[in-house]
């Protein structure tokens, strides 16, 4: 009987569900970790060293971002193959991907200077900021072909339901990471410098690791790699429309969060430093939920590929379920334990006392932004690229009204307001699509 019950929940959808979302949750917990360790790093030398890594770290998450199509279309269109035994469009999504990341890698590197020059004068960067958010900069950008290449063969891991490799890599990264940082800023005393230094050196370690273990599980998939197929236009148009679409729908998010950031920075460098100590829970929270949203990238694309309706309906719901399940958690955890995470971050008594007031909104974020992480994946799966680029120029354009429209008297709070604006739309928005539509999302 118990033998027999386990099997059925191995092999329900929940089960499937929660084989791949706990160790996408595990894996992405871990980037936060590194982001949060960060910043717990530059917060015990001094409010601007924080603001400087904050900045910084925006920075780069603006450019990468907007390059998350490596990964995420990578996974639908991987998915799709896997769940239809298509070893070819495998192998040549992949290399794709691959080849697309060295290209861009090789633009952010040889274009840094202007890159780096106009995204300080974007972010409104404090000129008492500016010297230490270039150093950060000029290290971390070497990082950009190892970052990118990640991003591809991950997204080919998570298409092929392989989430273990994603989690080896991502936990070997970071440990490096961490404990590079901390060496380097406690040990060399090289502060921001010993931070963008680690993050190099870690990203690096990662990639060599990745290619290992490809050619250990996957070297069979080169028997189907034909020169002719990955040069073929029909394949080829198909894959840059749907990472045309991600492209555009990531500038938006990622434009969002840095509008964020560069008001944030515009309104002082305590507001600035609490704001980025409070986008921690973001952060948090999303790369927790962030597991579920995967989970459903695979399994929507292969029950797509494999044309299984009735595994791929019961794989959104199911999703949507575990989702907000987690959300309900994380939102309790920022209501009993708040102040105490704020303390973790930063001792600054007077960043602590801005950021204290705005809890408040961190306790909503999970089950407001939730919907929006799972539709997400979902849509990414069906390969439903151009509406959910449509979803989120939305949302963006709902955002800027709600900011600008309230009243300047609020403060700091109008920011988060047009946040939670930006992303309960983005879920709305969504799930009527699905609802009108069904699979069938253009």
């Amino acid at each position: 009987m118990a033998k027999g019950g386990l099997v059925r929940i191995k092999d329900s959808i929940s089960g499937k569900i929660l084989g791949l979302a706990i160790p996408n949750i595990i894996t992405n917990i871990s980037v936060p970790l590194l982001s949060s360790v960060d910043t717990a790093l530059m917060g015990q030398l001094s409010a601007a060293h924080l603001g400087a890594v904050g900045l910084g770290s925006m920075i780069f998450n603006f450019l990468y971002w907007n390059f998350g199509f490596l990964r995420m279309g990578t996974v639908g269109m991987t998915a799709q193959a896997f769940g239809a035994g298509d070893e070819s469009r495998m192998i040549h999504t992949l290399m794709r991907a691959l080849l697309l990341s060295l290209v861009i890698a090789a633009f952010l590197l040889i274009f840094s200077v202007p890159i780096r020059k106009g995204m300080v004068y974007l972010m409104q960067t404090p000129s008492v900021l500016t010297p230490l958010v270039q150093e950060y900069f000029h290290i971390r950008i070497l990082a950009a072909p190892a970052t990118l290449m990640l991003y591809g063969l991950f997204g080919f891991y998570f298409g092929m339901q392989n989430v273990f490799f994603p989690l080896i890599l991502t936990i070997v990264i970071n440990v490096i990471n961490i404990l590079l940082s901390y060496l380097l800023i406690y040990h060399f005393g090289m502060e921001v410098a010993g931070v963008a230094w680690g993050t190099v050196i870690a990203q690096y370690v990662g990639v060599l690791m990745g290619v290992v273990l490809f050619g250990y599980r996957y070297r069979y998939l080169f028997g189907s790699f034909r020169k002719k197929v990955m040069l073929d236009l029909a394949p080829l148009k198909t894959f840059f429309r749907i990472n045309r679409d991600i492209f555009i729908r990531t500038l938006s998010l990622s434009t969002t969060f840095f509008f964020f950031y560069s008001q944030s920075a515009e309104m002082g460098e305590v507001v600035l430093a609490s704001n980025v100590v409070l986008l921690q829970f973001l952060n948090w929270m999303s790369f927790g939920v962030d597991g579920f949203a995967y989970a459903s990238e695979s399994l929507v694309g292969r029950y797509k590929g494999a044309q299984n309706s009735l595994l791929l309906e019961k794989t959104i719901r199911y999703s949507l379920y575990w989702g907000m399940g987690l959300a309900l958690l994380y939102s309790l955890a920022y209501g009993l334990g708040g102040e105490n995470i704020l303390a973790l971050f930063t001792k600054d008594a007077e960043v602590v006392n801005f950021a204290r007031p705005l809890l408040f909104w961190v306790i909503l974020l999970p089950v407001i932004g939730t919907p929006s992480y799972i539709w997400d994946g979902v849509f990414i799966g069906l390969t439903a690229t151009r509406s959910m680029r449509n979803t989120m120029l939305l949302a963006f354009g709902v955002f800027l009204l709600v900011y600008y429209l309230s009243a300047s008297s609020w403060g700091v709070h109008r920011l988060w307001l047009a946040l939670m604006a930006f992303l309960g739309l983005r879920g709305l928005g969504q799930w009527w699509l699905y609802r009108k539509y069904g699979v069938g999302i253009p």
